[in-house]
């Protein structure tokens, strides 16, 4: 049994969650609106200040499908009221972030200063000039961003120069010895 699944979902105050045909589910909250169309095998339905997720048998993919639902669903009503955020730190000589207006501007040794554009609905903050914050009220755009913004230079296993997660440990390794 999907012990997520059959999880209620807590709507807090301030937030109204409206399920459509075919499960388009629209949550409106202080921060802002998402909507997302969810599988249709799932019955999403909505109980008081609760939304409910039921599934209409158990086959292993209805089992998966059932707790995927009930966590996005929750996802969208966390991002809606408390928003999502990741941490970013540049690490490196001569590695720093800059932000004009809604271009970031990271120089990472290479020729060229590498410039990225917030997306729609995601926001970048700078602290200090090596710690980059995304933040925004979807889950899986701020997660993509900060992916994105990580790959231009991914932290290196010698010195541990590049970009990484605040709470990410990059495992080192040791430098070559020369011969006596």
């Amino acid at each position: 049994m999907s012990r997520i699944g059959r999880m209620p979902i807590a709507v807090p105050a301030g937030v109204t969650v409206d399920i459509a045909e075919n499960n388009k589910v629209t949550v409106k909250g202080p921060k802002g609106t998402l909507e997302r169309v969810l599988p249709g095998e799932m019955e999403i339905k909505l109980e008081g200040n609760e939304v409910l997720v039921t599934r209409p048998n158990d086959l292993k993919k209805m089992k998966s499908l059932h707790g995927l639902t009930r966590t996005l669903i929750n996802n969208m009503v966390v991002g809606v009221t408390e928003g999502y955020e990741k941490k970013l730190e540049v690490n490196g000589v001569g590695y720093r972030a800059a932000k004009q207006g809604k271009k970031l501007t990271l120089s990472l040794g290479y020729s060229h200063p590498v410039e990225m554009e917030d997306p729609e609905g995601i926001e970048t903050v700078l602290d200090g000039q090596n710690i980059i914050i995304v933040k925004g009220i979807d889950k899986e755009k701020v997660g993509q961003f900060a992916a994105e913004i990580r790959d231009k230079r991914r932290p290196e296993p010698y010195k541990g120069k590049g970009i990484k997660y605040a709470d990410e440990t990059i495992r080192r390794k040791v430098g070559k010895t020369g011969k006596k």
